[in-house]
């Protein structure tokens, strides 16, 4: 049974979730992190799609993040504000999130499904892609996630479908130094 949520955290949610769906749909392309047997780290990124089980992404099999893919299922994910649309590059809008890649197989429901989600967004340049044999298309479920608005305005996402909100109020720690104390490179 899940426990009742206060008034506070139901007002935050009814405001947060529908801004974070808008930004959600508002980006084409999110950021992977993926890592390779010997844990060398990897960024890269991929066109999505959305469904009501996850994120849709078509990769190819001779990309690294690819092969990566391959050798771990564990993946993080940022969608990231556009730089020239953001208020400061400092703060940016975004949301992160620790998902499972899946790779789904070819000839089922949900291989239509995301290659349909796909071609819905991007055309038919993801027809194209899902039938070359070395394109996958993987679903990035994720688990836990933040979303974080601008700078004191952090909210991690959790549960089964990241609907849970709580604010980050911890802050960052420490003193900024005074413009004199810092060093012109």
């Amino acid at each position: 049974m899940k426990p009742e949520i206060s008034e506070q955290e139901q007002r935050l949610r009814d405001k947060l979730l529908p801004e974070i769906e808008a930004f959600k749909q508002q980006r084409h392309t999110l950021q992977l992190a993926t890592v390779d047997t010997d844990g060398q780290p990897n960024a890269s990124y991929a066109p999505f799609a959305i469904a009501d089980d996850g994120f849709y992404i078509l990769v190819s099999d001779l990309a690294r993040h690819g092969h990566n893919l391959k050798q771990s299922a564990k993946v993080s994910v940022m969608l990231v504000e556009d730089e020239a649309e953001a208020k400061s590059v400092f703060a940016r809008k975004r949301l992160t999130f620790d998902a499972l890649a899946q790779v789904v197989e070819r000839d089922t429901p949900t291989f239509s499904k995301g290659v349909s989600l796909l071609s819905k967004r991007f055309g038919d340049m993801s027809d194209n892609l899902a039938a070359l044999t070395d394109f996958n298309l993987y679903k990035l479920a994720p688990h836990q996630g933040l979303y974080v608005k601008g700078f004191g305005q952090a909210f991690s996402l959790t549960g089964s479908e990241l609907l849970d909100v709580n604010w980050k109020r911890d802050g960052h720690h420490g003193t900024p130094k005074a413009p004199e104390d810092m060093q012109v490179a």
